[in-house]
């Protein structure tokens, strides 16, 4: 584990909220001085601390470990299902087609 690019990722989090590293370690009841050791990959953090810190800043912990969060296609999968099983039938034609034309999108992009 990379507790610097983890520190980074809190870093940027906390710059997008506007906030210092003073607030931000006051919002998780530790010290300013810890909070810079953790940003800068110092020290390392704790599960309480990490979720915490992830819990003022209104991110998953996924966010601030990973550089790019991790995708559970299963459980995308059954958050889609649920969500259409909730349609009716004209939404569901909707949904299809808005679900086409972003897959070829998406497609056109990646080439």
């Amino acid at each position: 584990m990379n507790y610097y690019e983890i520190g980074q990722r809190i870093r940027k989090y906390r710059k997008a909220y506007n906030l210092s590293q003073e607030q931000l370690a006051d919002k998780v009841g530790i010290s300013a001085t810890h909070m810079s050791h953790i940003e800068t990959g110092n020290t390392k953090l704790s599960l309480a601390v990490l979720v915490k810190i992830a819990e003022a800043l209104s991110v998953q912990t996924d966010a601030l470990i990973y550089d790019a969060p991790q995708v559970n296609r299963t459980a995308m999968t059954d958050e889609i299902s649920d969500i259409l099983s909730s349609c009716k039938p004209k939404e569901l034609k909707i949904v299809t087609d808005v679900i086409k034309s972003l897959k070829i999108s998406l497609d056109k992009n990646n080439d």
